[in-house]
């Protein structure tokens, strides 16, 4: 069997357009979905939790809508278990991420929990991005202590990362040409000043993941697999913000990598400006990795 988890950032959760948020949500229940991690979720509390029973009961998922509904978590209930949740994700946030512990059905007694997390990193600023995305980085840093030796939690995170991957993956669409971005904002939005001087394309909340053992998921079918699908853009080029890119991506620990079976991009068009990412997992080999999870030395 394979557990699918996505990402998908649906554009102002439809913007009140009931008829879009509906077929967005079929098509989001069509993909036979294990995990969904949402980003953009806004008025999801709103008329008694009007769209978040919706959600649910579309997606046949049980979800958790995070801090101001910037993000949402859903997960099917047959097959996880929530034990527990991480409502204190830190105060540099502009759009809270949410994230919990789940339980697989069929782990061992005292098997690790997978934490999952989505996210969604911010738009206008390069500084706040990074300090997200080193916040970001104490999900793969959960751990227990069993006779001396810290063991570690499995964490699957992923969303909307509004910057770029580090380049050398095979099939990676290219970095933008930071002068050849029409709209002058976004140039600063997706750029930093490096300490030598030079304005380059805001890949650090990339590197700042990977540095810390949380893989791109995609990256790593491509070096595996050579399958190069996985790479395919997540957002279509726009005049004013450059070419195609793939700002959305799922990260793994890597003590998850073994259980990655496939990623594919799901084109959104007509729904959303952003394309969503499935990953699937392995179940028998997640199930392995949580019943003997990564130890490291205390």
């Amino acid at each position: 069997m394979l557990i699918n988890a996505a990402i998908c950032n649906f554009e102002n959760n439809g913007g009140g357009d009931r008829a879009l948020w509906q077929r967005m949500h079929d098509r989001l229940a069509s993909l036979d979905l294990h995990l969904l991690l949402r980003q953009e979720v806004w008025n999801a509390q709103d008329n008694g939790n009007e769209l978040a029973d919706a959600a649910e009961a579309v997606l046949g998922m049980a979800g958790l809508i995070g801090p101001e509904c910037c993000t949402a978590l859903y997960h099917d209930p047959d097959l996880f278990t929530p034990v527990g949740e991480f409502p204190k994700t830190g105060p540099m946030w502009v759009l809270p991420p949410t994230v919990r512990s789940l339980q697989l059905a069929g782990t061992a007694p005292g098997a690790a929990p997978l934490i999952v997390g989505s996210y969604h990193l911010n738009y206008g600023s390069t500084t706040t991005r990074l300090s997200e995305a080193e916040r970001l980085t104490q999900w793969n840093d959960k751990w227990v202590k069993l006779d001396g030796q810290r063991v570690h939690y499995p964490a699957l995170l992923g969303g909307d990362n509004n910057s770029y991957p580090v380049v050398g993956t095979p099939g990676d669409p290219a970095l933008p040409v930071l002068e050849e971005i029409r709209d002058e904002p976004h140039r600063a939005h997706r750029s930093y000043l490096g300490a030598d001087g030079v304005r380059r394309m805001d890949d650090r909340p990339d590197d700042t993941l990977r540095t810390a053992g949380l893989q791109d998921v995609a990256r790593h079918l491509v070096a595996t697999t050579g399958d190069t699908s996985a790479v395919a853009p997540t957002v279509d080029a726009y005049d004013t913000h450059g070419p195609d890119a793939r700002i959305d991506r799922i990260y793994a620990s890597k003590q998850l990598l073994p259980a990655v079976r496939e990623v594919e991009v799901v084109d959104m068009k007509g729904l959303s400006d952003h394309h969503t990412v499935v990953v699937r997992l392995d179940r028998d080999t997640l199930a392995e990795i949580l019943n003997h999870p990564l130890t490291r030395a205390a």
